[in-house]
């Protein structure tokens, strides 16, 4: 019982240490990713447009897409009534150089639509670029992870 209690303090006690790590820098890369899909989910293109750079690509099923790729889609989603999204990320790494950053993350996203929710999970990883203080988004690679 007592090695039980000690091995989840250990467990809680590196948790938290791990969530601590993250500093200031790589906490901006990590939100200006999760803002864009916050903006990916509510179809509000012109914010979507404020986290990437205009040359910005997204690597998807194979495809590469553009800003307006990605637009038509996010429009044909706003067109499903009853469409709603969820974002769950899990980050792996965050590096940042002097004007370029990277990020890999695990999402997990809770789709609605049609009257059916379907969980859909992904590995990620993006590249951005410094614009005026500012990082954006330029890459973004997407593979889909198999369902459990």
């Amino acid at each position: 019982m007592i090695k039980g209690y000690i091995a989840f303090v250990l467990l809680l006690f590196t948790t938290v240490v791990t969530a601590q790590s993250v500093n200031k820098k790589e906490l901006a890369v990590q939100q200006t990713v999760e803002k864009m899909f916050t903006a990916l989910t509510t179809a509000d293109t012109a914010a979507l447009k404020t986290f990437v750079t205009p040359a910005v690509r997204f690597y998807e099923y194979g495809q590469v897409w553009t800003i307006d790729t990605l637009i038509q889609k996010v429009m044909l989603s706003k067109s499903i009534p009853d469409f709603k999204r969820t974002n769950n990320f899990e980050f792996v790494s965050t590096t940042i150089n002097k004007t370029t950053a990277f990020t890999t993350y695990y999402l997990q996203s809770t789709i609605f639509r049609n009257g059916k929710e379907e969980l859909i999970k992904w590995m990620e990883t993006v590249v951005l670029l410094k614009e005026k203080k500012v990082s954006k988004i330029n890459v973004l690679h997407s593979t889909r992870l198999p369902k459990n």
